[in-house]
C-alpha cells in the first residue's frame, strides 16, 4: 500500500475493490428488501413508518425474539439458489482484484485497513454497510426502507445483524462486536450518530457512521478528522535535505541504530529547530511521511489528550507514518504523562516520536516498551559556529564575519540563528548594502530572550576605551575580561579547560568602589567592546524583607536572563552584601542565604555577571574568592581628574579659550560622576543665557569659567560638601 503520492491506477484499483466488495454488500440488502416485501410490507404505501396500524401491532405480538418482520418470510428454493450464485460471482469478482494488487505489489487499502486493525470478515462487512451511504446516497433510502422509518437513512446496529446474520436470538452473541473496545469502534472506525427519532440508550437501536477520515483515506486521499484538522499535517519528504541533515548532525548517530527497532523516543530541550530536523530525517531515512500533531492547539481547541492521540495513532497507522507528538508539555500532569495517555502510547507498535521542553518520568502503568530519551539542547560552540556558516551561505556580505564572536558570544539555538541571519538582511537590504558584521550582532541580540526588559532596565552602551579614565592596572584587567569572554570557546571546548575545571561558562565580575568613579561606564564600555545587552538590576529593589522573596526575585532575573545573552550588571550591592556575621537569629540565617543563593545563580548562568558595590571591604574573603575578576575604581587623583575634565567634555559644545580644566582638577576633588554633572549643567546655563540674549546676538552661547565653577557650587551643596568661596574665585 502506497502511503503518499499514490498513482492514479493504483487508487482506481482500490476504488475497484471497494466497489466490488460494495456489490457483495447489495445482494445482502436485495435480499433484505425481497423478505420485507414477501413479508406484506407495501411499498406504495406513502404513510410506511411513520405510523403503527394495528395489523402491524398483531404482527409484532406474533413474531419471534430475534427476528424481524421481514425474516418471517423465506426465499422460495429457487430465488434463494439465485441470491447464492450472485454472491459467489461477488466474491469471485473481488478475489480477482485482490489478486491483481498482489501482482502489481501493491497492498489494497481496505485489506490494509483490516489487518491493521485486526477485523475479521464481519467486522468488514459491518465497515463497508456503514460506508456505503457515504459513497451513494441510494442506500439512506435503502436503509430507511429496510428500517420501516423515513428518518433512519444510516444503519443501525440491527440492521447490520439483520443484514448479516441469519434469524434467531443467536444472533445477539455478535453485540459484543459493537463494544467501544471492539475494534471498530476502538480504533475509531465507525462512529455513533444521533438520528432524528433514534435514541443513544440501547445498542440494538444506535445508527452507525464511517469515520470521514477514514472515507476519505480509502478514497486515496488524507484528511484529518474534524477535531484534528487545523493540527496535524502529513509530511512527506523524499530525500534528507542538507539542512535538516546538518541540524540533526549531532542527535543522529544516537538514533541511527534504534529506528530499525521501532522504539518510543522522546525529544526534548530549547533547540525545537533542531528536534523538528531530527524528526523529518528519521522519516526520510525510512522511506516514510512524518505526522506531525501540535497537541498544544489540540489542547487549546478543547480537545481531550487522550482522544486527541488515539486519533492520531491510528491515522499514523492507516497512512504508513512516523507520528510525531510535538508541544507534550501540555499533556503533562504533575511532572508526567498520565497513566491511560501513556499506555496508549505503549499500545502503538511502531516507532512513535513525542517532543517538548522538558523531560518527564514515564510512570503509572506496567510497560513492556522502552522509552528512549534524547535531548536537544542550545549547540555547543562548534555547532553554532557550523550553522552560522551554513545559514549565512552565499550571502553578500561587507567585510569579513566574525563568526568566531557571534558563535562564541550568543549561546543561541538552530532556529535563533536562522532568523537572526535572516533579520539582518532585512536590515542590509532596506539600505540597498551588502551584509555587515554590525547588522548580525544587532540581530543576535534581538532575537535573545526580550522578556529580561520587564525585570531589569536595558542601557545603551555610549562609551568606549578612550571615554574612561582608570590607572593602567584597572583598564589592563577589564581588556582581561574582554579576552576572557572571546576566548571561551578555545579555553573550554577546544582545550578541554571546561571539562573538569570549569563548571560553566560564566564570567563572574566585581566592580569595588565609590559612587561616580565609573562602574558602570566600563560595564557598557564591556558591553559594547563585546557587542551583548547590558541590563541593570538594582540589588536594593528586589531584596525583601520576607523571608524567601529575595531568592524569588532573584530567580526570575536568571530565569530569563538564561536565553538572553546579556551582561547582568546588579548595582547597589551593598544592599544585600555584608560582612558574613555569626547567626544570631533567623533574619541572619536568612541573610547568609540570600548571599549564597545569588553566588550559586552567578555561576550556573553562563553569561557575564557584574556586581557594583561601594564598600569592597563589606565583602569578606568567601565571597571574593569565588568571582573571577575584581576592580577597583580608586577616587580619582589630580591627573585623573585632568584627564576626565578633558575626556568628558563634549567637543561639539562652544568653549571660551580660557576654560582651565587643570584649575577644576587641581582645586576640586570630585568623582567623574560629578564631574559629568557640572559640564552638563554648564552647558544647559550657557544655553539659556545665550537664548536670552539680545535679538539678532551673532555670537554663539560658549561654557566659560564663571558657568563651570557656578555648577561646581551647585554640586558640592548637592553632596552636602563645604563650598569654599575663595575655590570658586578664577585666579
Amino acid at each position: 500500500m502506497k502511503t503518499a503520492h499514490t498513482s492514479s491506477a493504483e487508487v482506481d484499483l482500490d476504488i475497484a475493490h471497494v466497489q466490488a466488495e460494495l456489490a457483495r454488500i447489495d445482494l445482502l440488502i436485495q435480499r433484505a428488501v425481497r423478505c420485507w416485501r414477501l413479508s406484506g410490507q407495501d411499498p406504495a404505501d406513502n404513510f410506511r413508518g411513520l405510523y403503527v396500524s394495528e395489523a402491524d401491532v398483531d404482527g409484532l405480538l406474533a413474531r419471534p425474539s430475534g427476528i424481524n418482520g421481514g425474516q418471517m418470510a423465506a426465499l422460495a428454493p429457487e430465488e434463494a439458489h439465485k441470491f447464492a450464485e450472485a454472491k459467489a460471482r461477488a466474491a469471485y469478482q473481488v478475489q480477482t482484484l485482490v489478486e491483481a494488487a498482489q501482482q502489481q505489489g501493491q497492498t489494497l487499502r481496505l485489506i490494509h485497513l483490516a489487518t491493521t486493525f485486526g477485523l475479521d470478515r464481519f467486522d468488514l462487512d459491518t465497515f463497508l454497510i456503514c460506508l456505503a451511504p457515504a459513497l451513494d446516497l441510494r442506500y439512506e433510502r435503502l436503509y430507511s426502507y429496510l428500517q420501516d422509518d423515513v428518518t433512519r437513512k444510516r444503519p443501525s446496529v440491527s440492521l447490520v445483524l439483520d443484514l448479516l446474520d441469519e434469524p434467531g436470538p443467536e444472533r445477539l452473541l455478535r453485540l459484543p462486536r459493537f463494544a467501544d473496545d471492539a475494534p471498530l469502534f476502538k480504533h475509531g472506525l465507525l462512529e455513533r450518530v444521533s438520528e432524528s427519532g433514534a435514541g443513544m440508550s440501547h445498542l440494538l437501536s444506535q445508527s452507525l457512521a464511517p469515520d470521514e477520515t477514514i472515507v476519505a483515506w480509502l478514497l486515496g486521499d488524507y484528511q484529518p478528522h474534524a477535531d484534528l484538522r487545523t493540527h496535524v499535517a502529513l509530511v512527506w519528504q523524499a530525500e534528507v535535505s542538507a539542512a535538516d541533515a546538518l541540524l540533526a548532525a549531532e542527535a543522529w548517530p544516537h538514533l541511527e541504530h534504534l529506528l530499525g527497532q521501532r522504539p518510543m523516543v522522546a525529544f526534548y530541550g530549547a533547540d525545537q529547530t533542531s528536534l523538528h530536523a531530527a524528526t523529518r530525517l528519521c522519516a526520510a531515512r525510512l522511506g516514510r511521511p512524518l505526522l506531525a500533531v501540535d497537541m498544544a492547539g489540540v489542547v487549546q481547541a478543547g480537545l481531550s489528550p487522550l482522544h486527541a492521540l488515539r486519533l492520531a495513532l491510528r491515522d499514523a497507522r492507516l497512512t504508513g507514518a512516523i507520528p510525531h507528538l510535538y508541544h507534550w508539555d501540555t499533556c503533562l500532569a504533575d511532572g508526567g504523562t498520565p497513566p491511560d495517555i501513556l499506555a496508549a502510547l505503549c499500545a502503538f507498535p511502531d516507532l512513535v516520536i513525542v517532543s517538548g521542553q522538558t523531560a518527564w518520568q514515564p510512570e503509572g502503568i506496567d510497560r513492556e516498551r522502552s522509552l528512549l530519551w534524547l535531548e536537544f539542547s542550545i549547540p555547543a560552540y562548534e555547532r553554532r559556529h557550523a550553522l552560522w556558516q551554513h545559514f549565512l551561505g552565499q550571502a553578500e556580505l561587507d567585510g569579513e564575519v566574525d563568526l568566531l564572536a557571534l558563535a562564541g558570544q550568543f549561546a543561541l539555538t538552530s532556529g535563533q540563528i536562522r532568523d537572526v541571519v535572516a533579520s539582518a538582511s532585512d536590515r542590509a537590504a532596506q539600505q540597498s548594502r551588502p551584509l555587515r558584521n554590525q547588522d548580525l550582532f544587532a540581530a543576535a541580540r534581538a532575537h535573545s530572550n526580550p522578556h529580561l526588559a520587564s525585570l531589569a532596565r536595558k542601557i545603551a552602551p555610549r562609551y568606549t576605551w578612550s571615554d574612561i579614565v582608570l590607572p593602567a592596572d584597572q583598564v589592563s584587567i577589564l581588556r582581561e575580561i574582554v579576552a576572557t569572554v572571546r576566548g571561551r570557546p578555545l579555553v573550554l571546548n577546544e582545550w578541554g579547560v571546561g571539562q573538569k575545571l570549569v563548571s560553566s561558562a560564566g564570567i563572574t565580575v566585581l566592580f569595588a568602589g565609590p559612587p561616580g568613579t565609573g562602574k558602570t561606564m566600563a560595564a557598557e564600555i564591556i558591553a559594547a567592546e563585546l557587542g551583548l545587552d547590558l541590563y541593570k538590576i538594582d540589588l536594593s529593589t528586589i531584596v525583601s524583607k520576607y523571608i524567601g522573596e529575595t531568592e524569588k526575585n532573584l530567580e526570575r532575573i536568571f530565569g530569563e536572563a538564561q536565553s538572553s545573552n546579556a551582561i547582568l550588571f546588579f548595582d547597589e550591592a551593598d544592599a544585600i552584601f555584608g560582612k558574613r556575621s555569626e547567626v544570631k537569629d533567623a533574619h541572619d540565617r536568612y541573610a547568609n542565604i540570600e548571599i549564597s543563593y545569588l553566588l550559586q545563580r552567578m555561576e550556573a548562568y553562563d553569561g557575564v555577571t557584574i556586581l557594583a558595590t561601594n564598600l569592597r571591604a563589606n565583602l569578606d574573603d568567601a565571597f571574593t574568592r569565588r568571582l573571577q575578576f575584581a576592580v577597583d575604581f580608586p577616587f580619582p587623583e589630580e591627573a585623573d581628574r585632568l584627564g576626565i575634565w578633558q575626556t568628558l567634555f563634549p567637543p561639539g559644545v562652544p568653549r571660551a579659550p580660557d576654560l582651565d580644566f587643570g584649575l577644576l582638577a587641581r582645586r576640586f576633588k570630585l568623582a567623574g560622576g560629578n564631574i559629568r554633572n557640572i559640564i552638563v549643567s554648564a552647558a544647559y546655563l550657557a544655553a539659556a543665557e545665550h537664548e536670552a540674549g539680545p535679538a539678532g546676538a551673532q555670537a554663539a552661547g560658549q561654557v566659560t569659567m564663571r558657568h563651570l565653577l557656578h555648577c561646581t557650587r551647585r554640586e558640592l551643596q548637592k553632596m552636602g560638601r563645604l563650598v569654599n568661596e575663595a575655590d570658586l574665585l578664577v585666579k
